[in-house]
């Protein structure tokens, strides 16, 4: 009987700071979107248009995997996901469109499974 385990990987110092980095742009995201919705709720609902904080939501999930991609860490595909599909509605929103949200969402979900296959590493 074989008394040798597998090799434990240990995470080198380039990957914990990578880690270390990915939390600290999520709290930062997490902090501009408290923020952004606190000054938004502060204004009348007059002043700020329909939609403004998803086009504010959609920008800092982008952004963070903008953040994210620029500093070499993987992103995330439900953010990317959630930060189009706001940046979608905020915009319709804004611009008094009645999106037919629901479709879009299938379109989407249909062309990120067929994105998936045709780029994926054989």
């Amino acid at each position: 009987m074989d008394t040798q385990s597998e090799p434990v990987a240990v995470p080198n110092e380039e990957e914990i700071r990578k880690k270390e980095l990915n939390k600290r742009l999520e709290s930062v995201s997490w902090g501009l979107f408290l923020v952004m919705l606190g000054g938004i709720w502060l204004v009348p609902g007059n002043v700020i248009p329909e939609g403004t904080w998803l086009i504010g939501a959609g920008l800092i999930m982008l952004g963070l995997n903008a953040a994210r991609y620029y500093n070499h860490i993987p992103m995330s595909n439900g953010t990317i996901f959630l930060g189009v599909i706001a940046l979608l509605v905020g915009f319709g929103d804004f611009l008094k469109l009645d999106l037919p949200v629901f479709p879009i969402l299938l379109i989407l979900i249909g062309l990120s499974f067929l994105v998936r296959v045709l780029f994926e590493r054989k």
